[in-house]
């Protein structure tokens, strides 16, 4: 009988925790309604984490150390290599079964989007102006709700886009080593394929 009973518990257990875990495409509507409110909830505050750091980093950071970091050479190699490295800590953080490490996940990537962001923010502000960030804020809520559309009319599984990720981020260090050695402009085609890069990574 203890053995029936330990048995029975386990499978009970092991029936719950494969429950709580279960991947969203198996869930029920309401389910899947209350995953995705939670997770735009939570994308909603690191973007506003996000400007609080970058706000923070502007007053903390002194203008000629942000100018030093731009004018580094091969700094557009290092900042890609950085992401790319950051990104696989915070989403092998994010896979945790701890609820805090998830979080560290998230709040490492969100710091580290802010140290990157940082110097192309300040060297927009000093050319452009703040015009092109809000430029850049409408390009990127059409881009977010775009995303969003297709995520929720098509509800396909994006997770093949993987091999097409890894490929395009070492094409793209490929070409700016090549500008960086060459003296070459990547021009308006390289910045058209990045965005489509960083949605193919949204959609995964």
């Amino acid at each position: 009988e203890t053995n029936y009973n330990s048995g029975y518990n386990k499978g009970s257990y092991n029936s719950h925790y494969q429950k709580d875990n279960e991947l969203v495409v198996y869930s029920t509507e309401s389910e899947r309604a209350v995953f995705y409110r939670k997770t735009y909830t939570h994308v909603a505050l690191a973007i506003l984490a996000f400007i609080l750091v970058e706000t923070a980093l502007f007053r903390l950071i002194p203008p000629y150390f942000i100018e030093d970091m731009f004018a580094a050479p091969f700094i557009a190699f290092f900042e890609v290599g950085i992401l790319l490295l950051g990104s696989f800590m915070a989403t092998k953080w994010s896979h945790s079964l701890n609820k805090n490490t998830q979080y560290l996940g998230l709040g490492f990537y969100v710091l580290l989007e802010s140290i990157i962001f940082l110097p192309l923010i300040y060297m927009a502000l000093a050319y452009v102006g703040t015009e092109v960030l809000w430029q850049a804020a409408i390009i990127t809520l059409s881009l977010f709700a775009g995303l969003t559309a297709v995520v929720f009319m098509t509800r396909l599984d994006f997770s093949f886009l993987r091999s097409v990720l890894i490929i395009g981020g070492f094409l793209s260090l490929g070409l700016i080593v090549a500008g960086a050695l060459f003296g070459c402009e990547l021009g308006l085609w390289f910045s058209i394929g990045m965005v489509v890069l960083a949605a193919g990574g949204i959609l995964y």
